[in-house]
């Protein structure tokens, strides 16, 4: 074996690996133990998550094709194999989410009052119900369009749900084929029927029938007195990855509006999905009409686009899904004046503010258990109204409707106070939503910029300036998550709120840097990308080899979304050859494989899915003893290290420093959500030998018993 298929055999190839982690997300859906609800959303998450995977990284290497790219991955493989690679792998695994729906949803849902119906189901009274609600509340929003010599083929838009119909003229026989859209965003995909219509059984928890059912057995009144001589359903996947140059600051919004719209009207076709039973006749037109080649093509025996089953989430019914956890306040937090009143525990003027709070001792939050609307939202509304404070400054990447964050800002400002916002534009696609907020907020008077040159701003990141005493202190919070109360409740992360001077400092360094283009090569205690974390996360895996050659312990543990980076992977192979122990937890792409002899005996792998997306990035090295614990926005991937700016932060304070140790402990524990990453990259799922321990619940239970973080 030559030196370089040596090095292909220690990296697996990262779309698989992505592959292998959507796998598990469609697993909590197949599992009979998960409620049926549930099962519904964890299928819709994994068609979520396979539309966005061909949008951006099948359409990239797709676009490495075209241009005639050859290059390899690190694992020795063309763009061309590794679209080859994909397709083996994701056909078995969206027919087996199909058979799923059709054999164990579906079913299941009945027993339990819910019906998902086909068109021929329905009896008289529901037929006449239906047939009148398409003619009253769909009909007038379609618009069929036909295909001849005077109309060229429609174009068809992005995730759209389709009929495509061959018709004819009784009268010439002359055929035509036709498109016709379904209404996505107006109507529901899931058409409730009354419970009154149904026979013998009223009482029914809810019926339902998909719209694309109602409307193909509707045809005819779209095109009277032709005949409808086939038909089939299809639905398009483009390329939506937009391309941006680095541009000067003022063109940024222009540029990206630009791309949106071309967005908008879509990218290259690089999937198409039709109905399984589709003639050869309409798929030839398709193919031909969109220039679709056999490899995009996807035929699907079910329903297409099952990413909208997330509307049945939104049912309610006994033992159907999993209660959603509340959260609550954190203790350290509930003497805040504004958490107090709220919760109608005192009401006083005399209380003190979350500031004092802070400035007394470092605060760790574990959202969701721990509430985002009494902690950072609370911090930052305290910010706005407090008369002392003179400045505010935060990163936002994804922000939530209707977010209150952005009315303290708004609010803020309109007090008088400095307030600046660096709004990321380019986090992928929520760009236009992004666009929206940033003239919000900068017709209202809030600083907004977009971050640095050629650089993806996705740290998390506020800074509070208040003056006491003559003299000026910041208060801070740094967090893995997003300033977005939506996924603050959906997602695990973690957040610092802190007053130590000298990260302080480091935050308005690199406030600087991001509003100001300053160059910065220096943090006292910040490592910050693309600047310092990449060396810095080096030298502390480094320093773990070190004890290890030394004769000491050697000890790392780390939790993240991906390890993708071959630096650092090629590090950790190095360190577990020398005896350092390394756990990790990764949610999703991993490209390293572990416990391999002569390679990676000493690291192991294990994947957390469960109710709640794992989204806390924890970075523990034991330093013999004497363990130094890290927090932050960045995986360790090329992107993060190299590309965006991040900031991962060290927990200093040793009872802080403990719980993380402490948290870590408990993941790496878990036998019902945790799956074991093999020698060969695949996964296999913890089974409960005894005693379940599932990390989840568990931290459920320390939040209902009156534990602060784990």
């Amino acid at each position: 074996m030559t030196k370089a298929e040596k090095l292909m055999k220690q990296y697996l190839n990262r779309e698989l690996s992505w592959i292998s982690f959507n796998q598990r997300v469609l697993s909590q859906a197949l599992n009979k133990d998960t409620l049926l609800l549930d099962q519904a959303k964890f299928s819709a998450i994994f068609s979520n998550n396979l539309d966005e995977f061909f949008m951006v990284r099948v359409a990239s290497l797709k676009s490495q094709v075209e241009a005639g790219i050859t290059k390899k991955s690190e694992d020795g493989k063309t763009p061309q194999e590794q679209l080859a690679e994909i397709r083996k792998h994701i056909i078995p695994i969206i027919k087996k989410q199909q058979e799923h729906y059709l054999n164990q949803l579906k079913n299941g849902l009945k027993k339990n009052q819910i019906c998902l119906l086909n068109y021929k189901e329905l009896n008289d009274r529901q037929t006449n119900w239906i047939d009148n609600y398409f003619k009253t509340a769909i009909f007038p929003v379609l618009t069929p369009l036909a295909v001849d010599p005077a109309h060229p083929f429609p174009f068809i838009s992005n995730l759209s749900l389709n009929i495509a119909a061959i018709i004819q003229d009784p009268d010439t026989e002359q055929k035509q084929f036709v498109r016709v859209k379904i209404p996505k965003k107006t109507i529901q995909r899931f058409i409730h029927i009354p419970s009154e219509l149904n026979e013998n059984k009223p009482n029914l928890l809810h019926t339902a029938i998909p719209i694309e059912q109602v409307v193909v057995f509707n045809l005819n009144l779209l095109f009277p007195g032709m005949l409808i001589e086939d038909h089939c359903f299809f639905r398009v996947t483009r390329d939506a990855d937009l391309e941006l140059r680095d541009l000067e600051a003022d063109d940024l919004m222009s540029a990206l509006e630009e791309g949106l719209r071309k967005r908008r009207m879509g990218g290259e076709v690089v999937r198409l999905e039709v109905s399984i039973n589709i003639t050869n006749k309409l798929l030839e037109l398709l193919m031909e009409g969109m220039k679709v080649e056999e490899e995009d093509l996807y035929k699907i025996d079910g329903l297409l686009g099952l990413d909208e089953l997330v509307e049945l989430t939104k049912l309610n019914g006994e033992n159907l899904k999993e209660e959603q956890h509340q959260g609550k306040t954190s203790k350290l937090l509930l003497t805040s004046q504004r958490n107090l009143i709220e919760e109608n525990t005192i009401n006083t003027d005399e209380l003190p503010s979350i500031f004092s709070i802070i400035r007394r001792q470092d605060i760790l939050l574990h959202h969701p258990y721990d509430l985002f609307a009494t902690s950072v939202e609370e911090f930052i509304n305290q910010a706005a109204d407090d008369p002392l404070v003179m400045g505010i400054k935060m990163t936002l990447y994804r922000i939530a409707k209707n977010s209150p964050i952005i009315e303290a800002l708004i609010r803020a400002a309109e007090k008088g106070k400095q307030v600046m916002a660096l709004v990321e534009l380019k986090a992928r696609f929520d760009e236009d939503k992004n666009i929206q907020w940033a003239r919000h907020l900068e017709q209202s008077g809030v600083h907004v910029v977009y971050g640095v040159l050629g650089l993806k701003t996705h740290t998390k990141i506020t800074l509070v300036i208040r003056k006491e005493k003559e003299h000026l202190r910041s208060y801070f919070h740094i967090g893995t998550g997003n300033y977005n109360s939506k996924t603050s409740k959906l997602y695990t992360d973690l957040g610092l709120l802190s007053a130590q001077p000298e990260l302080a400092q480091d935050l308005i360094t690199l406030f600087n840097y991001l509003t100001g283009f300053a160059k910065q090569q220096d943090f006292k205690k910040l490592l910050v990308a693309p600047i310092t974390l990449r060396k810095g996360l080096e030298a502390l895996i480094l320093r773990e080899i070190k004890h290890a050659k030394n004769g000491k312990i050697g000890h790392i543990r780390a939790k993240m979304n991906s390890l993708v980076d071959p630096s650092i992977i090629k590090l950790l192979y190095q360190a577990s050859k020398e005896g350092v122990k390394i756990e990790l937890i990764i949610r999703g792409m991993c490209c390293l494989y572990p416990n391999c002899e002569g390679l990676s005996e000493n690291i192991s792998v294990i994947s957390i899915i469960g109710t709640f997306l794992e989204h806390s990035r924890i970075f523990w090295f034991g330093n013999n003893g004497d363990p130094e614990v890290f927090i932050g926005s960045a995986d360790w991937m090329r992107r993060n290290l190299d590309r965006r700016v991040e900031a991962v932060t060290p927990i200093e304070d040793p009872v802080l420093c403990k719980q993380l140790g402490e948290l870590l402990e408990l993941y790496l524990k878990d036998n019902c959500n945790a799956w074991e990453m093999q020698k060969d990259g695949s996964f296999i799922k913890r089974q409960p030998e005894g005693k379940e321990y599932n990390s989840q619940h568990k931290l459920v239970e320390n939040w209902q018993a009156g534990a602060t973080n784990t």
